[in-house]
């Protein structure tokens, strides 16, 4: 009996789970938001999702890899740039978790794990915190992103 290697790529299972959330209107909304630095928030999802599989796949973490592919690409879908000058922006950091649920529950069926994700993400900023692996792995993954395209963004 031969034993295949399982052919591991997070663009491919990316593709393969999050591929209607990619192609929806409010995702490719996002290419025009800028996120951290040159970084928009269609990218920054993309990029915290890939490092959600890896933080998931090279410590050997048992994650439902659906849930974690989509609440990842849906955890900023708050749909507006919080960049422009306006009132309703100002504690962006504390309201665009519920805000993103909010969208993300108009557009797309969720389970409790996606929710449980995009909801708590900003974890400890919003005090309460993530109950399950998936959310804990993208507050991490989160926070890495960020930092380094912040990083890059004023060093670049």
């Amino acid at each position: 009996m031969t034993h295949q290697k399982e052919v591991w790529s997070p663009e491919i299972l990316i593709r393969f789970y999050g591929e209607d959330i990619l192609a929806s209107e409010g995702m490719q909304q996002e290419k025009s938001y800028m996120q951290h630095g040159r970084v928009s928030v269609f990218e920054h999802s993309f990029k915290v999702t890939c490092l959600c599989l890896m933080i998931a796949h090279y410590l050997r973490i048992r994650v439902d890899r659906r849930a974690l592919i989509r609440g990842a690409l849906l955890h900023d879908y708050f749909l507006y740039d919080w960049h422009v000058p306006d009132k309703s922006h100002r504690l962006h950091g504390f309201t665009h978790a519920g805000q993103a649920l909010m969208n993300a529950e108009k557009d797309f069926i969720l389970g409790q794990i996606e929710r449980d994700m995009i909801k708590r993400h900003m974890f400890p900023l919003n005090p309460i915190p993530p109950r399950y692996r998936e959310s804990l792995i993208l507050c991490v993954a989160d926070k890495i992103c960020a930092l380094q395209e912040t990083v890059e963004g004023r060093m670049g």
